[in-house]
């Protein structure tokens, strides 16, 4: 019996995080009683091997049974029965302190489970976990033992994936690779070797002066003239993302180049090879599982953690964003539940090693109960037709007909629809569109994002779909062949138990669709109920300051046309016309200038000063703000600046205009901060500020020292601004709101999931189309 066999051991687990470990561990102690299980787990940032075990395994749903059948005991019973282990395979010796190595030494069962499971996993990460990390594990017992005296059995299991058979076509044997027809005699050191060279070169290459031109020129693209620290942080970024990217293709590049369609198939199959050099030192079983989705009975039909393999692309077909995937309609689409590999699992650690060793066991469906790829299909196109998604307007999504197109022929055509998508982004987020408008641009960056999750979706898992490999599972039947009706009963891993259909669509489809958390009900979405969150949030008493900026966030203007409406005030209608001319014609330099650098934008204009009487500009800004900025004020802006100060809030205003010009405003806000010019001693002015100009990080500096002078929390305020170049200050808060934001703004409020506000001059006043003072 598995249970007479298991109860009591102490079996060390590495990977119990992840989706197949989670599985494992509620497996094992609601089955085994009385058997310990010590949990390799790598600490995080903030939280110790505990707190993780704590919250990314026991507070999942998966252990709901269990919970449910101990009651006021399930605590103890965890307490007990699991020891974390603060360690880390992609660290010789797994980074274990002598009292863990001597836990480690004294274990019956070892369960390497942990893997770098991404199909797109840089090349150097990959080889480190999948390849090194079976073979550190390995030589990590052994020197325990050795160092602490232990001779009583022991037993590795390794997971690894049937996908080691590579592309291969037809039946692929339960054998060692090496001894299979076919197989590629690799050099495991040497491309360890090759993989870690392969990091520092693409970081050499990332430094390169024309690459970081590049991430400059993207930055600057994104954000706009936010300030040198943001674009900066972005660059930077920017520079280990692109190294990524290309670990992540070093790794597709060298695993089709010898046979394997990824580098998590290709590391994995060196990871056996690694592995099995030891297996004269230690007993070793490879279990290899095809592609493990959903479980079919346990802990409870349909139970799944995280986005597996197949799940993106149905939901991106459900959702219409996805209309054709490759795939060989005849061919078989190997799928597996994870209950009933944990339960081969379990199966083969009672079973223990096999001599001679190694006993490898492929926990697949193909050969015996096999899923062609067009049933699938079928079962998931009908059933999204009986429950379709529904968009944000409360209509039923139609889902197109699925087609088995070629790999080559989706991806061209996606690829190309991604760069025309770019292109057009780019060209429209050129013009000086903001508010409404600019949703325009942000829905173009949407469905781009989707074309490339789709393009994504093609490159990664296109291969799993053309497959003709047919995995053998003799072994894996020998042993369930071997079991008792009763072990049969608890600890079921006979592919030929599944019902697809039933599976398909009963079990794991509304599995998938409770978690893609999508809409499935006809009602429309209230698109105001979120917004109307953010803005409770917004206006609670708890706030502390509220900081505004003024163009485009207060009123429609800028400091472009206070220079045109005071430098025309006074001047003949005939010289109004020609400086009208002379501003339009340098309307696309002056709008270059404001998204390189706002700080020299505003410098520019505070220049055009220089020689102008303090009194006039003074008795000219009142009829300025009377005759223009009052008709191109927000009323809504107004209206909020006086409920913050109702609601106890401080108020600020942090701008770049001059202080001349927003005299009238002053018995709106608490305090304003802003821009004066220096005045010479023929008291007439000098063209330049008395201090730099309040823009980008320096914003955030100040805004930053006015709340320590005032005793403020910064999460506890606001901020309200128009532009990228107002980032830092958005940031630096606890609620930054864009008001009427650009493109750029737009589109990063979109994804950071910052609060929107689209405000609106006053109606039923006359249009102003030049800010053309008027004359004595």
């Amino acid at each position: 019996m598995i249970v007479d066999r298991l109860s009591g051991k102490a079996i060390f687990i590495t990977g119990s995080t992840g989706f197949l470990g989670t599985a494992l561990v509620e497996k094992l102690l609601r089955t085994i009683p009385g058997c310990q299980l010590f949990l390799l787990t790598r600490p995080g940032k903030t939280s110790t091997a505990t707190e993780r075990i704590q919250k990314e395994i026991l507070k999942n749903d998966c252990f709901d049974i269990l919970r449910k059948t101990l009651g006021d005991r399930f605590e103890n019973e965890i307490v007990s029965r699991i020891h974390p282990i603060s360690g880390d395979v992609i660290s010789d010796g797994l980074n274990l302190d002598e009292h863990d190595r001597e836990l480690l030494s004294h274990c019956d069962v070892i369960i390497h489970s942990a893997a770098s499971v991404s199909f797109d996993s840089p090349l150097d990460q990959a080889v480190e976990v999948n390849l090194c990390g079976p073979r550190r594990v390995a030589e990590a017992v052994i020197a325990a033992r050795k160092d602490f005296g232990v001779t009583k059995p022991i037993h590795l299991i390794a997971i690894s994936t049937a996908y080691v058979a590579g592309r291969r076509r037809g039946l692929s044997p339960e054998l060692p690779l090496s001894e299979t027809p076919f197989s590629i005699e690799l050099d495991w050191r040497s491309e360890v070797k090759a993989a870690r060279g392969t990091r520092a070169d693409v970081d050499l290459r990332s430094r390169d002066p024309k690459i970081l031109e590049q991430f400059r020129k993207k930055a600057a693209n994104e954000l706009g003239a936010a300030g040198v620290p943001v674009l900066v942080a972005k660059q930077e970024k920017l520079r280990t993302q692109w190294i990524h990217d290309e670990m992540v293709r070093a790794g597709i590049a060298r695993a089709t180049s010898v046979g394997w369609p990824d580098a998590y198939a290709y590391t994995k199959a060196l990871g056996e090879k690694a592995l099995l050099e030891k297996q004269d030192e230690i007993p070793i079983s490879i279990i290899r599982p095809s592609i493990i989705e959903s479980a079919m009975l346990e802990p409870r039909p349909g139970w799944i953690r995280g986005f597996r393999m197949a799940e993106p692309i149905i939901i991106s077909y459900a959702r219409g964003l996805l209309k054709e995937f490759p795939g060989v309609p005849e061919g078989v689409i190997d799928v597996i539940p994870v209950d009933m590999v944990a339960a081969a699992i379990v199966a083969v650690a009672a079973q223990g090693p096999r001599d001679p060793s190694p006993e490898i066991f492929q926990v697949a469906s193909g050969s015996r109960n096999p899923l062609k790829y067009a049933t699938l299909v079928n079962h998931v196109r009908t059933w999204f037709q009986e429950h379709p998604l529904y968009d944000a307007d409360g209509q039923p999504i139609m889902i197109p007909d699925w087609s088995f197109p070629g790999r080559g022929r989706v991806q061209s055509q996606l690829e190309k629809t991604s760069k025309f998508l770019q292109a057009l982004e780019q060209a429209t987020g050129m013009l000086p569109i903001r508010g409404n408008q600019a949703e325009f641009i942000v829905d173009i960056e949407k469905k781009r994002q989707a074309v490339d999750s789709a393009l994504g979706y093609v490159e990664l898992y296109g291969t799993y779909a053309e497959t003709d490999a047919i995995f053998k599972i003799d072994n894996l039947i020998g042993l369930y062949d071997s079991l008792s009706k009763e072990d049969k009963a608890q600890f079921s891993f006979d592919p030929a138990l599944i019902h697809w259909e039933s599976f398909i669509r009963e079990v794991h489809l509304p599995s998938v669709v409770e978690h893609a958390r999508v809409k499935t009900t006809p009602t429309k979405r209230p698109a105001k109920s979120r917004t109307n969150r953010n803005l409770n949030l917004i206006l609670s008493p708890d706030r502390h300051l509220a900081v505004f900026d003024l163009e485009n966030t207060i009123i429609s203007s800028n400091v472009v046309d206070t220079y045109a409406w005071l430098a025309t005030r006074r001047l003949p209608k005939f010289q109004k016309a020609l400086f009208a001319m002379n501003l339009a014609l340098q309307g696309p330099s002056l709008l270059a200038l404001d998204r390189k650098d706002r700080g020299d934008f505003l410098r520019s204009f505070y220049r055009k000063y220089e020689g102008a009487r303090p009194q006039r500009l003074e008795k000219d800004s009142q009829e300025f703000f009377n005759a223009y900025l009052l008709k191109k004020s927000f009323p809504a802006a107004i209206e909020r600046v006086r409920r913050h100060k109702s609601l106890g809030h401080k108020t600020l205003l942090i701008t770049g205009a001059l202080d001349f010009v927003l005299e009238p405003l002053k018995p709106l806000f608490d305090d304003i901060i802003c821009a004066e010019l220096e005045v010479g001693d023929n008291g007439l002015y000098k063209g330049r500020s008395l201090s730099i100009p309040p823009t980008g990080e320096a914003r955030a500096s100040i805004l930053a020292k006015y709340a320590s002078e005032h005793s403020l929390e910064l999460s506890e305020s606001i901020a309200y601004a128009d532009s990228t170049s107002d980032l830092p200050m958005l940031e630096v808060v606890g609620y930054p709101v864009c008001v009427n934001p650009e493109p750029k703004l737009a589109a990063i409020a979109r994804k950071r999931g910052w609060h929107i506000e689209q405000w609106s001059k006053a109606q039923g006043l006359p249009p102003i189309y030049l800010p053309i003072g008027r004359s004595m």
